[in-house]
């Protein structure tokens, strides 16, 4: 088991209190992220009450929620009214917001522990947790090294085993990257199968959020907890939430494997591929089929992706002003400097890439050649892969093309960057459920992860089987120096 439903049952059966786990938690935060910057925020005061509450609800003969006395890390794009959302961006340094984000309130009823907030690249914009108000995270297995991002430090907060579970959002692989790079459990819901409201949008028809644990029957209860209708968001599917602890033992055997050779063709690390392709034969030795399928649109995936990411952007984010909320500058001279100034002293370098970018892509004249196209490319691609699942039940292929890299490698080079998410984008262009996996170590001890993707809604099967391979394998419990002291 791991450590979320350890926990839970600790304090659900009076084995132990609340208080006691949430201060082992602000003792190992207080200990440990002063070497890599992880969190953003944390109240000692507000989360040692709220354990107290849930010892005293226990203490009634009240029954808990699945989450009791879990300490959870959030990641700070998510709205909190207990304390700053900031987005690691200057233009929102002093903003909190007036209502809980649908999956914070969703915690709170299951009786987690929310201790703080994770840092992140600015507005989710990043690869590597480099962009950010609060400075970088660092990564605890090589602290010269990036966690990636862009929910770097919610999957340093669990690889440091400062908590034991965090909520990222996840664009085009900012869960499945970092997890990967971190050597934790990463997974990214089906479009719509968590509600986005109180999430700050950068994609909205590509954005999800999603947990990091350090094992996936972890991640399959903090899925339980997190999914379901909300009425809010409009792109939430009326759907019930199943019971994923329950199917996580289902047999694999004869489940289809796809695999798609292109996925291992240049560009991947030799350690990378090795260890992904040994990850794939382990569940041939349990019995899984291994299918090739094709997937022909795969090449324009990250130009397609980036085109409209960057188009939605330069619209979400338009709200962002100087008048409504959030920082403003000085002494403007006029209306239009106050606009001007507040967005470019408010925002980083590259989100003003983005927003360049989006808003050239949706200008008149450039519509139908970019972002149109891009749209169209989009649908080619969600048809490789209804059309792959038809013959396999969950696709195999690396998370990133390389482990870890090291802090500022790419950090001028933006396209080098948008690389690293070659591999992970699919998923959100297609709407599919997907989640990154330890799988081993590269020659300089850095970890491997490996990704498992499934149809839309397809989360018990392809919970099951990463679970049956963490049955038979032993990375995910590997942990970092950092995590010893």
């Amino acid at each position: 088991m791991g450590d979320v439903i350890n926990t839970a049952a600790l304090v659900q059966s009076g084995s132990t209190s609340a208080a006691d786990v949430v201060s082992a938690c602000l003792g190992r935060i207080k200990r440990r992220d002063k070497s890599v910057n992880a969190l953003v925020s944390y109240d000692d005061d507000r989360v040692l009450a709220d354990a107290a509450r849930i010892d005293k609800k226990r203490a009634s003969g009240k029954s808990l929620g699945k989450l009791a006395g879990v300490p959870v890390v959030v990641k700070d794009n998510i709205c909190t009214e207990f304390s700053r959302t900031t987005c690691g961006s200057k233009i929102l340094e002093t903003y909190v917001s007036q209502f809980n984000a649908f999956v914070v309130d969703q915690l709170i009823n299951a009786d987690a522990v929310i201790v703080g907030k994770g840092n992140l690249d600015e507005f989710a914009m990043g690869s590597s947790t480099e962009f950010s108000l609060h400075g970088g995270t660092l990564n605890p297995w090589d602290t010269n090294r990036v966690p990636g991002g862009s929910s770097g430090g919610p999957a340093v907060a669990v690889a440091s085993r400062m908590v034991s579970a965090s909520l990222g959002s996840d664009t085009g692989g900012s869960i499945r990257q970092p997890a990967s790079f971190c050597g934790v459990v990463g997974l990214k819901p089906s479009y719509g199968r968590v509600s986005r409201y109180g999430l700050v949008a950068y994609g909205s028809s590509l954005d999800q959020i999603g947990p990091f644990t350090t094992s996936v029957d972890d991640a399959a209860l903090m899925l339980e907890v997190i999914a379901g209708h909300d009425g809010r968001d409009s792109t939430s599917v009326n759907q019930d939430v199943p019971t994923y602890s329950s199917a996580l033992n289902e047999p694999v055997e004869g489940k289809r494997i796809g695999v798609c050779a292109a996925c291992f063709a240049e560009g991947l690390s030799d350690d990378v591929r090795q260890s992904v392709e040994q990850a794939i034969e382990k569940l041939r030795d349990a019995g899984c089929e291994i299918v090739p399928i094709d997937l022909p649109h795969m090449k324009y995936a990250i130009a397609s992706y980036y085109m409209i990411a960057m188009a939605e952007a330069s619209s979400n984010l338009a709200r962002f002003d100087g008048v409504h909320y959030g920082y403003r500058t000085e002494q403007p001279q006029d209306l239009a400097d106050m606009y001007a100034s507040s967005r470019g002293e408010g925002f980083g370098a590259e989100v003003k890439r983005r927003i360049m970018m989006g808003t050239y892509a949706l200008s008149s004249g450039y519509y139908d050649a970019y972002y149109l196209k891009a749209l169209k490319v989009r649908r080619l691609i969600k048809e490789d892969f209804d059309a792959a699942f038809k013959r396999c039940d969950v696709i195999a292929l690396p998370v990133a093309p390389t482990t870890a890299f090291a802090i500022g490698e790419k950090i001028d080079d933006p396209l080098a960057m948008y690389l690293s998410d070659m591999y992970t984008v699919f998923a959100n262009l297609a709407g599919l459920c997907a989640i990154s996996l330890p799988c081993g170590f590269d020659a300089a001890g850095l970890p491997i992860g490996w990704q498992l993707m499934g149809p839309p809604f397809g989360e018990s099967t392809l919970l099951s089987v990463a679970h049956q391979y963490q049955n038979i394998t032993d990375f995910h419990l590997q942990t970092p120096a950092l995590a010893a002291d």
